[in-house]
């Protein structure tokens, strides 16, 4: 029996003989999702949603044919090789089960995890996990607030199933390695308007304040587009999660504002995505030019995505993750 899906594990066949059963299964050596989501901090959006278009495709198979998986995690998801942009395969079958009907995917944290860096739910105590699981309790503020609440409501018939979710925009749009007639009709039925456009380029905008005000020296004005418990990760913290203000008020005052020498910084490859009216993402390459202590001219290159959240008509950016230069430049 030969049972073969692009991106499950499940043999790829059966055979039998001498009283013994042979199973073979394709080989896969890029490790697990897991590692690679340590290895790179996060996802961008693209590789995000790459990530997830496969996954969805090997869960609507597994219920296609009346299995569910029932543990779905980074850890057993699996890389074909090492490249970049490799195949992921769903493995590690042993607690699925054969049901009957349709069944809902979950795969909101796997999606959170890839965009964010760091699991939704987390405590030392296993029973409080549970029970912040339970209740849906996560920090709305470190991710893309409403796209993940409609996913990690607790009420499972609201979850996505997973042929509906393969046809979303967010999935559908971004990924096209193909570039198969598919894809292309689902890109062209998604073209923004005139409103979508302008949202985005508020958000950019706002993004553009934002970076301005770190290069002034300016921490009043970071301090007004910013929420007060607003987190962070960036190569200041060395791997850990900040929250509020106070960490980063220590560069404004020591560093930041003291500099007199001019600096530029270019936003290059904005990718803005809007999630309802009142959230944003923004991913982005930032370019920042300055003066070294002998004069000469140097760049530093960060890779940034920032969240941001609309309060009282006006965008506060809620959480940004930062890998690559630091935000003070090196003399």
């Amino acid at each position: 029996m030969v049972q073969y899906v692009c991106n499950t594990l499940f043999p790829v066949e059966l055979a039998a003989g001498e009283g013994r059963i042979y199973k073979r299964k394709e080989k896969v050596t890029g490790g697990e999702l897991f590692e690679d989501i340590v290895a790179r901090e996060y996802y961008s959006e693209a590789d995000a949603s790459h990530c997830i278009q496969q996954i969805l495709e090997a869960v609507l198979h597994c219920h296609q044919m009346g299995v569910v998986h029932r543990d779905l995690k980074p850890e057993n998801l699996l890389l074909a090789s090492k490249s970049k942009g490799a195949a992921v395969k769903l493995a590690d079958f042993g607690l699925a089960i054969e049901v009957q009907g349709d069944q809902q995917a979950w795969f909101g944290v796997i999606l959170y995890i890839l965009l964010v860096g760091y699991p939704p739910f987390w405590d030392e105590d296993q029973h409080r996990l549970y029970q912040q699981i339970k209740a849906g309790a996560y920090d709305q503020r470190s991710t893309v607030a409403s796209m993940m609440h409609r996913q990690e409501t607790v009420d499972c018939l609201k979850k996505f199933n997973a042929r509906r979710k393969l046809k979303e925009p967010q999935t559908t749009v971004i990924h096209n390695p193909d570039g198969n007639k598919e894809s292309t009709e689902s890109s062209n039925t998604t073209i923004e308007d005139e409103d979508v456009k302008a949202r985005k380029q508020e958000i950019i905008k706002v993004t553009e304040q934002l970076i301005e005000a770190i290069n002034n020296g300016d921490f009043e004005a970071y301090t007004k587009i910013c929420d007060p418990g607003l987190t962070a990760f960036e190569p200041e913290a060395l791997g850990n999660l900040v929250e509020g203000m106070d960490f980063h008020r220590f560069y404004f005052e020591n560093a930041l504002s003291k500099s007199n020498k001019p600096i530029h910084t270019i936003i290059l490859n904005p990718h803005v995505h809007l999630v309802g009216d009142d959230a944003a993402c923004i991913a982005y390459i930032r370019l920042t030019q300055y003066m070294d202590g002998s004069g000469m001219p140097k760049t530093m290159q960060s890779e940034e995505t920032r969240v941001w959240h609309r309060r009282d008509g006006k965008w506060q950016n809620v959480h940004f993750h930062r890998s690559g230069s630091r935000t003070v430049p090196i003399k």
